[in-house]
């Protein structure tokens, strides 16, 4: 199935894994690999998760994924550019990211966290809903 980039469809997965993440507390950091490369498929294998494929599309491949860490979307990307537009519009959403070239995991604090001392990369927070009036 190929489908285009779609800002709707990113805010419902986003949105459905900002949900899951609630908020997070920090946790130690050990020491942080060097950052993965490689497919969806590849990454997703180095963690022990059978991508459920979301998006299949030459600019973007998106898969929903659980592992014993907790449940994340995985995505891959063909460009640099193209990476950073998604991460840039998702973390309207809120979330927890980890991110490196070409891929980025949403998911909660504790498992971006646990992704991170296998795949490396950069964690990053998208926006707080938390705070009401």
């Amino acid at each position: 199935m190929t489908l285009t980039r779609s800002m709707p469809a990113l805010g419902a997965a986003v949105a459905a894994v900002a949900l899951l993440a609630g908020c997070g507390g920090g946790t130690g950091e050990a020491a942080v690999p060097e950052t993965a490369t490689g497919s969806l498929e590849h990454l997703a294998a180095e963690v022990r998760c059978e991508p459920d494929l979301q998006t299949d599309a030459d600019e973007i491949r998106q898969a929903l994924c659980e592992n014993p860490d907790g449940k994340f979307v995985l995505a891959t990307f063909a460009t640099d550019r193209g990476q950073r537009e998604w991460i840039n519009g998702a973390k309207d959403y809120g979330g927890h990211y980890l991110v490196g070239r070409k891929w980025v995991a949403v998911g909660e604090t504790e498992t971006m966290t646990a992704l991170r001392g296998t795949l490396g990369g950069d964690l990053e927070e998208g926006m707080d809903h938390s705070a009401g009036h």
